[in-house]
């Protein structure tokens, strides 16, 4: 096993050496061998690229997303390979059917690029995106409970995150899945923060409609996220850019010699081949995965886990802010609640003056510092973190 402290995870890393980063969540960060797999996958198809693209594509992406889909608990034909979470949503969205009056049921801790994106769809279709406020403190217990109550006649899905950008709330998915499919309702869960984070096994999920980054706290290539798809939802998804695929297997299709189009699937012929584009990041997610099992991934997530919570409630004990919500409802992420008239200022201030890249943000009312902690974090750098703080009188 090798050494698996912080401060030898650090030189695993292609970070600056003097920047205090404590905000994987929003890009994550690549470990140096997967980014050297990254380059070599993209050398090797510079050697190439008419055979690569066009004659073995198909192939890889098929063995990585075997590796991806047994690390998530999933059938690897239900599962696409799309650059970011975003896009799955957005796929999904574009696809939905909604007339005038359906409704998109939701949570006000969505993240702010999807709200955009029902928002469009719902204008464009006569549809309403409702948003329904789920307070803080969190309660998990009233969290299903809440959000079915706020479904009517007219409700088509419901979307909600499974941990949330702004609060790093870790919502109950597997049973609000559960009880929306009770009552004949899809859903589409945003897993942008959860793989990696947090252990996932899809089919317990039980989502309609699953996306997640790799490239987050799976440690990947940036460019590197699934949408995941139940057998029986797959007909009605439609790629953000027809191509190739919807033609497969029709007279004449196949001429070129191009196979990279030809999946087993419908889901993966339509959203597989979008024209030329660098598929070296879904192709580096094995190595990914390789670098996580290698150094005891499981027991990393739990010791930044214990961390974070240690640094939330020792600021806490400080400013005398309580946490909006119990231990159990958070994962390397934590949203420490502070006081500060400028957020904005807060987290320029943090990082022009002390180096130190980690966002403030803010949810009704509250303002907080959402400290991601990774396995790479060394204890200075929290130590750094809540020194500025009290430095800044937050």
């Amino acid at each position: 096993m090798p050494d698996t402290s912080p401060p030898a995870l650090r030189e695993q890393f292609l970070l600056d050496p003097d920047l205090v980063f404590l905000n994987h969540g929003s890009f994550g960060a690549c470990p140096k061998p997967v980014f050297a797999e990254l380059q070599r996958w993209q050398l090797e198809m510079e050697r190439n690229p008419v055979q690569f693209l066009g004659r073995r594509s198909a192939a890889l992406l098929h063995e990585a997303r075997c590796r991806l889909a047994a690390h998530l608990g999933a059938a690897v034909d239900d599962l696409v390979f799309v650059p970011n979470a975003t896009t799955g949503v957005n796929t999904v969205a574009q696809s939905l059917v909604l007339q005038p009056g359906d409704e998109v049921l939701t949570t006000d801790h969505e993240y702010g690029a999807c709200d955009a994106t029902w928002r469009r769809v719902c204008a464009r279709t006569g549809a309403h995106y409702r948003r329904v406020e789920v307070p803080l403190p969190f309660d998990a217990g009233s969290f299903v409970s809440r959000l079915m109550a706020a479904v009517t006649p007219r409700t088509r899905l419901i979307f909600v995150s499974h941990i949330t950008s702004t609060t790093a709330l870790v919502f109950p998915v597997a049973a609000l899945c559960a009880a929306a499919r009770a009552h004949g309702l899809a859903t589409l869960v945003d897993g942008a923060h959860a793989p990696g984070q947090m252990a996932l096994n899809l089919h317990e999920v039980g989502a309609d409609f699953y996306t997640g980054n790799c490239h987050k706290w799976l440690c990947a290539p940036k460019g590197a996220a699934f949408l995941h798809v139940r057998p029986e939802m797959q007909a009605q998804v439609h790629a953000p850019v027809v191509s190739w695929g919807y033609v497969a297997g029709e007279d004449g299709a196949g001429h070129t010699g191009f196979d990279a189009y030809v999946g087993r699937t419908l889901l993966e012929r339509r959203l597989q081949w979008q024209g030329t584009r660098d598929i070296a990041a879904w192709l580096s997610v094995p190595a990914a995965l390789d670098f996580l099992a290698a150094h005891d991934w499981p027991a990393r997530r739990a010791e930044c886990h214990a961390r974070a919570l240690a640094l939330q409630a020792r600021v806490g004990a400080r400013n005398g802010l309580a946490p909006i919500a119990r231990d159990e409802d958070f994962g390397q992420m934590v949203p420490i609640p502070v006081r500060s008239p400028d957020p904005e200022g807060l987290r320029a201030g943090l990082f022009d003056q002390h180096r130190i890249e980690v966002p403030v943000t803010q949810h009704a009312g509250q303002v907080f510092v959402r400290v991601s902690v990774q396995a790479y974090t060394l204890d200075s750098e929290l130590q750094a973190l809540e020194n500025a703080l009290a430095a800044a009188g937050v």
